[in-house]
């Protein structure tokens, strides 16, 4: 092959991979952007929540500096990832159902739940005392969203009944109406009650 039908094949290596990174790594993010912003803009900015108090996306603790769940907050499901709701650190336990020290993990979140709440053991829903797959999961059932309402309106001094409206009017769907289960966003739920509660 002669220099010059080298130089050539070069010259038309180069421009190609010039055109290509501008239009398929910078036309291509850039429509992309432009789209996710012009049609669904909230879910494209990471789904922030109000005042800045982080992503609906990611549930976040309600506890004090000691671990200890604070009585006027809702409390999320257990969290495996990180320190909890660490979003570097996203994954389950890992530990399979028969594992006996999830078994006994899981008796105890129940026992504290149950104290916490001033229910017998039974009345626990199970997302109460078992992590999500990513352990950052947001959600939980309306039936643990429910059984927590006594205990933060005796807290906060709060009508009970208009506690369980705020739960009641937060609960989402099914998507689509037939896939997964009815759902209340406790990161959500937690800043419509202080908004609620100062307004």
């Amino acid at each position: 092959m002669s220099s010059r039908t080298t130089l050539r094949t070069t010259g038309v290596a180069v421009r190609a991979m010039l055109v290509l990174t501008l239009v398929l790594g910078v036309g291509y993010t850039l429509a992309v952007t432009g789209i996710g912003q012009l049609l669904l803009p909230w879910q494209a900015n990471g789904s922030p929540l109000a005042d800045d108090h982080g992503s609906a996306l990611i549930g976040q603790s309600a506890t004090d500096a000691d671990g200890e769940a604070l009585p006027e907050y809702f409390q999320p499901r257990p969290s495996a990832a990180g320190d909890g709701y660490d979003g570097t650190s996203s994954s389950g336990s890992n530990l399979g159902p028969e594992n006996a020290d999830l078994v006994a993990a899981i008796e105890e979140r129940r026992s504290v739940i149950a104290e916490r709440e001033g229910v017998d053991v039974s009345q626990v829903p199970a997302d109460a005392v078992t992590a999500s797959g990513s352990g950052l999961d947001p959600h939980i059932s309306p039936a643990y969203a429910l059984l927590q309402v006594p205990r933060i309106a005796a807290a906060r001094g709060l009508d009970e009944q208009g506690v369980r409206d705020l739960v009641e009017s937060r609960i989402q769907g099914r998507d689509l109406g037939f896939l997964g289960e009815e759902r209340v966003n406790v990161a959500e739920l937690n800043l419509a009650l202080d908004q609620q509660e100062r307004g």
